[in-house]
């Protein structure tokens, strides 16, 4: 059957399940847009910035484990979709990025919104291709979503050229996809699983270290059975964060930069780890010369490629995480490390780096953690990047599995607005929280109208400290204190909601926090709150740039009661 590109396009997305797509039009998408028409069961949402499709879209892909779309016209409205495949290539994010592009012959001669796209997102992406004749279109599609899901997740991009969504071309879709060099390996090798049961066995001081692959590869029970079988602390990366419970004794928090004092100190100390999922990023290492110095690492991963990249591994295991740990569990023996769990809580108890002074300043810790009380520690948190990200990592303890979403590679300001609009696309009757920075609300707040539009109930927590937050606590700590280029200008945010079409409130003092999120929880629609919180405030611990572990700035003392490290909540 005959069928222009743009109905081949649309007619492979149905059968690859897609049911939302992210975008805006331009002149050389109009013949694809044209075409949805005749598709009302793939919804498509009108976003005010190309930046917030590929947030959006990442977001929707890392809570439902399905792949993302996004699209783009050529020019400028592909090159604003640069940095959401960038933030979904770093943190393994399946994603389809549709883009426009000139027609094929003034490609190359610098037409009007010409890029080369494809040369601009080669990094970036797994793979990506510009199909110059209407025939491939159906065999890419259905290559690029097997690319963008398959073994390590991550974005792909298909630039189509105008004339080429006007072509006919018979429709056939692939039953299969022939790809000889790309053939991730899933099970781990036997051998090296038995090694690493071994290790287990032998250990007395180890500790699990669980990353982004645990949540993608939905390993939340294998997880728990190994970490309580055996015994072992569990410590969450900032992707890792609810892949483990938050509230279960077993979990010890983050480690690195702005990890918990004990985690960073218990890594010093470890004989063993047990890397599961994760890159060991410099933010969790610190100096890699001083990381786990006596510490033998069990190193899981389904890319080869992050094995040995930075920590060398006694046993290195490539595969699945899931399938790996399925393997690995039934060998693990039942063992205690009641000595081993006591000397990290009494470090815990002399350094309890999250306790919240006690006092009438309306700090960003206290409102995350009344969030998160009031909450009933449900719901989907979605954060940017900054001072507030930290603290909504440090304070808010996700026990709903895959419920914590930020960006940990990339790290782009403004992913706290389209990503939570994602998000509740994703989970419609599900609560979600936006924790912003006003730095990086301001940069993607436009998204509110489209989160208005689509009446989305999403509530919106800036908290505001009038500055570049992390930025202005580097300039004090490292750079003299001279604080430059970090002071904010910012809008009144109620009248900015207003103005958007959501409710809009103010909070200045500490007396008021309850009241406003108890009014959030129960409007029906999205709220806005702006808590003007203490401007000066630092977030700790903190591992200096380049230090290692052992050289971590522990919480400034502060009058309060430590602040119990876990505990399960009820919403009040």
């Amino acid at each position: 059957m005959k069928m222009t590109g743009a109905q081949i396009i649309m007619e492979c997305l149905v059968r690859e399940g897609v049911e939302l797509v992210f975008g805006i039009p331009g002149g050389s998408t109009l013949p694809f847009y044209d075409a949805f028409r005749h598709y009302p069961q793939i919804r498509h949402i009108l976003v005010k910035h190309e930046q917030g499709a590929a947030h959006a879209a990442d977001a929707y892909a890392r809570v439902t484990g399905k792949v993302g779309v996004c699209c783009a016209t050529s020019g400028p409205g592909a090159t604003n979709l640069v940095t959401g495949i960038a933030n979904a290539w770093m943190d393994s994010v399946p994603m389809v990025a549709i883009t426009g592009q000139v027609v094929t012959w003034l490609i190359g001669r610098d037409g009007f919104q010409e890029a080369d796209t494809t040369g601009i997102t080669l990094p970036i992406t797994k793979a990506n291709w510009l199909v110059l004749q209407a025939d491939d279109l159906a065999r890419t599609v259905k290559e690029a979503f097997h690319i963008a899901r398959t073994g390590r997740p991550g974005p792909v991009l298909i630039d189509v050229p105008r004339d080429v969504f006007i072509q006919e071309a018979e429709f056939e879709y692939p039953e299969t996809v022939d790809l000889p060099g790309f053939r991730p390996t899933l099970d781990g090798h036997p051998a090296q699983i038995r090694k690493a049961a071994q290790l287990i066995a032998e250990s007395e001081k180890p500790l699990i270290l669980a990353g982004h692959g645990v949540k993608i590869s939905r390993a939340f029970e294998e997880l728990k059975e190994l970490a309580e079988k055996a015994h072992i602390p569990v410590i969450t990366t900032l992707l890792g964060i609810s892949g483990f419970p938050g509230s279960h004794p077993l979990c010890m928090g983050m480690p690195g930069m702005h990890g918990m004092y004990w985690n960073n100190l218990a890594i010093g100390q470890a004989d063993l780890l047990i890397a599961i999922g994760m890159r060991f990023d410099d933010r969790v290492t610190g100096a890699l010369k001083d990381f786990a110095p006596h510490a033998r690492v069990i190193h899981i991963d389904i890319d080869p490629a992050e094995i040995g990249k930075n920590v060398k591994p006694t046993v290195p295991i490539v595969g699945d995480v899931k399938r790996v740990l399925a393997a690995l569990n039934p060998l693990v023996k039942e063992k205690r490390h009641d000595e081993w769990l006591a000397w990290i809580r009494k470090v815990r108890e002399e350094h309890p780096s999250i306790a919240i002074p006690d006092n009438d300043e309306l700090l960003p810790q206290y409102v995350v953690k009344k969030i998160y009380e009031l909450s009933g520690g449900q719901g989907y948190v979605v954060t940017g990047v900054g001072q507030h990200q930290m603290w909504a990592a440090q304070y808010f303890w996700n026990d709903k599995p895959n419920s914590f979403v930020t960006s940990g590679g990339l790290g782009p300001m403004g992913f706290e607005v389209p990503a939570a609009m994602g998000v509740q696309f994703a989970h419609p009757k599900e609560l979600v929280w936006s924790i912003c920075g006003d730095g990086g609300f301001q940069m993607t707040m436009q998204e509110l109208a489209a989160i208005v539009e689509h009446e989305l109930p999403i509530k919106f927590a800036i908290l505001n400290n009038s500055f570049l937050g992390m930025v202005r606590q580097w300039q004090e700590m490292f750079y003299g204190n001279r604080v430059f280029a970090t002071r904010e200008f910012g809008p009144d945010y109620v009248k900015l909601a207003e103005a958007f079409g959501l409710m809009g409130l103010r909070v200045t003092e500490r007396k008021q926090v309850e009241g406003a999120i108890h009014l959030a929880l129960t409007h029906p629609g999205p709220v806005l709150i702006d808590f003007q919180v203490k401007p000066d405030e630092c977030v700790y611990p903190m591992v200096p740039p380049g230090a290692s572990l052992s050289e971590t700035i522990d919480q400034p003392p502060v009058e309060a009661k430590p602040t119990p490290r876990r505990e399960k909540v009820k919403a009040k």
